[in-house]
């Protein structure tokens, strides 16, 4: 059975070229577009690992963090933040509160992202 991602992440573009670069590498993707949502999938499915984008609609991406890692259930999931933030301050605060790898979305996001997991042994 295939590691199962779930992907948090409010722009349908990049939610699916995410999702497509995670399919082409064999793994099982979820997609939620808010923070609500985000949770509450990760909270029932429970998946191998999080991708989680900062600015979402309803709960951003550092609160859907904590309450994951607030939660015993998912505490031990592993969250990488994939944010269009790229300054240090706010890699600093995500990887604060729980999430393994911060990566910002530029033009090596996707390769970064497998490259994450591969070190995670997702992949």
């Amino acid at each position: 059975m295939p590691n199962r991602i779930l992907v948090v992440e409010d722009s349908r573009t990049q939610a699916m070229r995410i999702r497509l670069e995670l399919l082409r590498h064999g793994l099982e993707v979820e997609v939620a577009t808010d923070g609500p949502s985000g949770l509450a999938a990760a909270q029932k499915n429970l998946p191998t690992a999080i991708v989680l984008d900062i600015d979402l609609p309803g709960l951003n991406g550092y609160g859907v963090c904590r309450a994951l890692k607030e939660d015993r259930r998912t505490a031990n999931i592993p969250i990488v933040m994939l944010t269009h933030y790229d300054d240090a301050q706010k890699a600093l605060e995500g990887l604060e509160i729980g999430a393994i790898d911060y990566i910002p979305k530029d033009s090596f996001a996707e390769h970064n992202l497998v490259e994450s997991l591969r070190q995670l042994g997702v992949l």
